[in-house]
């Protein structure tokens, strides 16, 4: 052991060591408890970030503490590969994409070697690799023939700049999310799949994830969206069809006065063909994104059809409206408008002088003004006709019954959750395994012919998918009947492969199938790690591609992810760290510096995971100052001489204090890191029993034998936290077994145990006296010391006793007056 800490040179002897020994190997142990520990992989870019430091070292920690307590644990690690960012990058530095990724992929897996991760690289996956996508592409063949994913001509969110279609959530304030620019709707022709035939599935099941945070179960509720409701025909005047809407608010059925529909609608688009400002207002209405949030933000517009629909219930012509909050993709295109009952029908009619009619009034009879805003709360109707007086739920029912006996409606549940599409007009991602046919349609490829291998070689120049100019990429033969046919060019959104790589890494070297028995020893991931941003969207995904794999045999249960730790962000002066803020820290450069052990302890000391983390150069020091301590105290320790067996005879008070902080500090931690995750106040609870430590002699035998347990102690806990100091420490302290194979220290309950107590003594709430009493004295023998102190009778001489309040360990207050 050097006398000076060097952490270059402990840290790189610490991997060499464990690469050596193959220490994070996970090999399949059925008389082992499992323990699968995964923090969300990270997309190349080629440069960690202080996010991801902060993310992996989490699971680190938690990894390492459960290998500690003797469960056989895997922790794998691979890189979301695919996406619209390298491509972006190939377009800049004039490189294919897929050398791009692979050169980040090499940095990208030293950095995180660098922090001494236990990773099991034996599973390492690259989502751009053919032996992982193939699989993908296998199962959604599969799909394909049990009719769960279908083509469809529909209206997306197109970026005229990336050329690309983008998911709602990619849509910022009626923009691209990467290029900025102002999205258009388009029409096109897109593969989805019916996420919606597993929403009541979906909803039902997180009442089994207990180990999650509330606030992402309800936003996945949220996002589901279950309502129940009324589906309502309005007839089509002077014409054979009819509009259906939807509605969770059929007591406001009466005050209908226009009904608004999609620009796409069939109605609207017969209605411009001999509508010329119709159908230049339709044409405007395509360069709103189909986001919720963009339709929210976006003026609402509209322009009255020429056709009036029939009120169901009343026989009354309704004005039918082309509206640009209405889309077709979103129930049936079509909304009943109730201006009186909701703000947004409200403001419209407002501008278009529509008119507004309250059928709504307030339970306790207080008036209702709808003369500057909607009213909409449930009540009880009024100006309804014969469903006058009836509350919410009578009218409910009242109105359903109604409908449903004329032929005009039913009850239904609805969910505000949509199909997934998954087509992306770009080249840098999975082939979609579909082949189109003149005579035969859209035509799945045959499962011997997978994987669709997606050419790397390739120039990419901003203009388009360039699998759309390579005829040999495209050109293929129909595999049903053998005549010409066109390949798909379109690639899988990259939630597609995201949402299955938990489970692939449980048979990442299966060449012949997508999982194997392996799924079923080590799923569900028994802790998931990653941040709130992936809340909705990413989750909700992997947890429907759990249950498709569930119904294809390919796993048992329902769920992937036991319990879920979503942490918070790295912030530097009050904002996330970012480049174009220019308060960015490289992670490099920290450990170079200081080490990767300090980099871990800072980010874990720093704040509660789930909670945003402000960095802290000085706090950075500070946790590298407490690590250059914890060394120097091992090393002054060795020179006193060897490691001592604890006496048998009785510690002196000060070596059964000491004795008694260590195990409770070991009770402490294991709980922290356990089951709390706050590793912030394990690490306090650590730095103050070393506080206590450097404030004690080792002058005896006794004292040298206390002081070696003690520092055992502190590096067993600081094992999972800081590794490599204490793969040094741990042999310098004269073991010959590495900490990595070290099994977690029992709290000795003996040492625990305190035969005297210090109470502080209150007299009307105010301390007056200190005193030492046996652990286990009643409240008498605790009040007869008290009274003995000179300074407690001083303050209740000549008063009379009220009351004595006894909090057993800690106070004891003698209430005067």
């Amino acid at each position: 052991m050097q006398a000076e800490y060097h952490p270059e040179q402990v840290e790189k002897a610490a991997q060499q060591w464990w690469q050596q020994h193959n220490s994070f190997e996970a090999v399949e142990d059925s008389s082992r408890e499992k323990y699968y520990c995964l923090s969300m992989f990270p997309y190349p870019s080629g440069q960690l970030h202080m996010g991801h430091v902060r993310n992996y070292t989490i699971g680190d920690v938690i990894s390492r503490f459960q290998r500690m307590q003797g469960k056989n644990v895997l922790q794998p690690m691979g890189w979301d590969a695919f996406g619209l960012p390298a491509e972006n990058a190939a377009i800049k530095n004039k490189v294919a994409p897929a050398a791009w990724t692979h050169s980040n992929i090499d940095y990208m897996r030293g950095q995180l070697q660098r922090l001494g991760l236990a990773y099991d690289w034996n599973r390492e996956i690259a989502t751009c690799d053919a032996d992982y996508y193939r699989w993908e592409q296998w199962l959604f063949v599969r799909l394909f023939k049990k009719g769960l994913v279908y083509n469809k001509t529909a209206a997306v969110n197109w970026d005229p700049v990336d050329q690309t279609v983008l998911a709602n959530e990619q849509v910022i304030d009626g923009r691209g999310w990467r290029s900025g620019a102002l999205v258009e709707r388009r029409e096109i022709p897109q593969w989805f799949m019916k996420i919606t035939d597993y929403a009541e599935d979906l909803l039902e099941d997180l009442q089994q994830l207990e180990g999650w945070p509330e606030q992402v179960r309800t936003m996945q509720a949220n996002w589901i969206g279950r309502s129940e409701g009324l589906q309502i025909s309005f007839d089509i005047e002077a014409g054979a069809t009819s509009l259906t809407v939807y509605t969770t608010r059929p007591d406001t059925l009466m005050g209908v006065t226009y009904l608004a529909i999609a620009a796409e609608h069939p109605l609207a688009l017969q209605a411009a063909e001999t509508n010329a400002a119709l159908a230049e207002f339709i044409e405007q209405c395509k360069k709103t994104g189909t986001s919720e949030a963009a339709l929210e933000t976006a003026e609402k517009l509209g322009m009255a059809t020429g056709l009036s629909a029939i009120h169901p219930v009343t026989g009354e012509a309704i004005p039918v409206w082309v509206a640009n909050f209405v889309l077709m993709g979103y129930g049936t295109g079509a909304v009943m408008s109730v201006p009186a009952h909701d703000q947004r029908d409200f403001e419209f009619a407002q501008k278009y002088q529509l008119p507004v009619k309250q059928v709504i009034d307030a339970l306790d009879g207080t008036d209702v003004d709808i003369s500057e805003n909607a009213y909409t709360a449930k009540g009880k109707l009024v100006q309804s006709g014969q469903f006058d007086g009836l509350n919410f739920e009578q009218a409910f029912e009242a109105i359903a019954a109604f409908l449903q006996q004329a032929g005009k409606g039913e009850k239904q549940v609805n969910y505000r959750l949509r199909d997934w599409g998954v087509s992306r007009q770009r080249y840098w991602g999975t082939p979609i395994p579909i082949i189109y046919c003149a005579d035969c349609g859209a035509v799945p490829v045959p499962e011997q012919d997978l994987p669709v291998v997606l050419p790397e070689d390739v120039v990419v120049d901003g203009s388009g998918s360039p699998l759309n100019q390579m005829a040999e990429f495209y050109q293929c033969q129909c595999p049903v009947c053998g005549g010409d046919a066109r390949r798909e060019t379109d690639t899988f959104d990259t939630f597609f492969e995201s949402s299955w790589y938990y489970a692939r890494f449980t048979s990442a070297d299966n060449k012949s199938a997508m999982l194997d028995q392996r799924a079923d020893y080590w799923l569900p991931v028994d802790q998931y790690i990653g941040g709130i941003e992936h809340a909705v969207l990413h989750l909700l995904y992997a947890r429907f591609f759990h249950k498709l794999m569930r119904d294809e045999g390919l796993v048992s249960g329902d769920e992937p992810f036991k319990n879920l730790l979503t942490q918070g962000m790295v912030l530097k002066d009050g904002a996330k760290m970012s480049k174009s803020k220019g308060n960015t820290v490289d992670p490099q450069a920290l450990i170079d510096q200081y080490g990767a052990d300090t980099a871990r302890l800072f980010m874990m000391f720093a704040a509660p995971p789930e909670m945003s983390l402000e960095w802290s150069d000085q706090a950075v020091d500070g946790a590298h100052r407490f690590l250059k301590r914890l060394w120097r105290a091992v090393q002054e320790y060795r020179v006193k001489g060897a490691k001592t067996a604890l006496p048998e005879t009785e510690l002196s008070e000060s070596l059964q204090t000491l004795r008694r902080q260590a195990h409770q500090t070991l009770a402490k931690v294991q709980d922290d890191l356990g089951r709390r995750h706050t590793f912030n106040t394990a690490i306090a609870a650590i730095m103050e029993l070393m506080n206590a430590l450097a404030k004690h002699p080792n002058e005896t035998a006794e004292d040298h034998a206390v002081i070696g347990e003690v520092l055992e102690l502190v590096v067993l806990m600081l094992a999972p936290i800081t590794p490599h100091i204490s793969h040094e420490l741990w042999l310098a302290l004269g073991h010959e077994t590495a900490v990595v194979d070290a099994s977690w220290p029992e709290v000795d309950q003996a040492a625990i145990k305190q035969d005297k107590v210090e109470l502080m003594i209150q007299v009307n709430g105010k301390l007056r006296a200190k005193i030492s009493v046996a652990a286990d004295a009643d409240q008498a023998t605790v009040e007869a010391a008290a009274y003995a102190e000179e300074n407690v009778q001083r303050f209740i001489e000549d008063k009379t006793v009220r009351k004595v309040i006894l909090v057993p360990g800690r106070l004891l207050n003698i209430v005067v007056g």
